[in-house]
């Protein structure tokens, strides 16, 4: 079955009522393509796969399952918030798998930040496969594609483990209600479902989560670096009401130390940058302006409370030319 792209003449959803439009047409889509069958959904948590799944259980309810798999590469709380949200406020019907080890495992060493998405994107691939096997007439991978995904590894820009590189003898039809989609359309979708705002606000977080976000071989102390400092910034934006004003911000700590001093003693330790950009459609994105207070309450924060961190730096580069994660 030829992949489904945006019509060149498609009007943006940017309404309440053309989200309602567009969720009435995919129902009547899916409900023709799933027929009785069952549909592996592999859910985040985050705004795609969270429209995705809710979208799924509209048209065909406990014909869905859904998989959240801790790669080891979250933020900090996810999995927990992942299944009280969708198991207990949403009566998903949800397997968690923690594969950490095993993602983790095949990751170490590896520095290409291609090979490195590709790893974890055959990965989530396997789990899902061996989840799949666990289950009885599976025959759809529900995935929350979205089309800039399908513009950035089009271009080459980089791949997407959701846009391409599946296994040939996948037995698995895809299914990709948002594929067409931007970011801010498929916001509007999910406002139109009834997810709640905190859902459908959440910030972009990428599939290969953040090992795009630990430059180089990962290892575990580096990622936790990574882990500890994105918590904290996500509070102390929260605290200073930026949470809801900032599309997406997030820390990154390269496989790079530089000398510093603590207690009196040379240290040689990593650096976190600060990445915070605003954009409609991920397709281009300005650098927020941070309050220089909090920019100093941030730094004397990670500075203490991270082990391994000697400096913070803030990422001023717009995309393009820069890209908004990493890797």
């Amino acid at each position: 079955m030829a992949l489904e792209s945006r019509p060149e003449n498609m009007k943006r959803i940017d309404s309440l009522e053309l989200a309602q439009a567009y969720i009435d047409e995919r129902l009547a889509m899916l409900r023709e393509q799933i027929g009785d069958k069952k549909v592996l959904l592999a859910l985040s948590g985050g705004v795609d796969s969270s429209v995705v799944a809710a979208m799924l259980i509209r048209a065909v309810g406990r014909q869905l399952t859904c998989v959240h798999v801790n790669h080891g590469l979250l933020r900090k709380g996810e999995p927990e918030q992942v299944i009280r949200v969708f198991r207990e406020e949403m009566d998903a019907n949800l397997i968690y798998v923690d594969a950490a080890d095993r993602f983790l495992d095949k990751l170490a060493g590896v520095t290409d930040p291609e090979r490195k998405r590709k790893i974890i994107g055959k990965e989530f691939i396997d789990v899902f496969v061996e989840e799949a096997r666990k289950l009885d007439g599976i025959s759809f991978l529900g995935q929350g594609t979205i089309w800039p995904d399908i513009l950035e590894s089009e271009a080459g820009i980089k791949a997407h483990h959701n846009a391409g590189g599946l296994p040939e003898d996948l037995r698995f039809e895809l299914v990709e209600p948002v594929r067409i989609l931007f970011k801010d359309e498929v916001r509007m979708v999910g406002r139109a479902l009834g997810l709640p705002e905190s859902m459908v606000e959440r910030q972009p977080f990428p599939g290969p989560g953040l090992g795009v976000r630990c430059p180089g071989a990962i290892t575990r102390d580096r990622l936790e670096a990574v882990r500890e400092s994105d918590a904290i910034l996500r509070e102390e934006f929260a605290a200073a009401g930026l949470a809801g004003k900032v599309w997406q911000y997030f820390t990154v700590v390269p496989d790079f130390k530089s000398t510093g001093i603590r207690d009196g003693r040379r240290t040689f330790e990593w650096f976190v940058i600060i990445r915070a950009v605003n954009t409609v459609d991920a397709m281009s994105a300005t650098v927020e302006e941070i309050p220089f207070a909090l920019m100093q309450r941030l730094v004397q924060r990670i500075t203490s409370e991270v082990r391994g961190v000697n400096r913070v730096l803030y990422d001023f580069t717009p995309k393009p030319c820069a890209t908004i994660e990493y890797e």
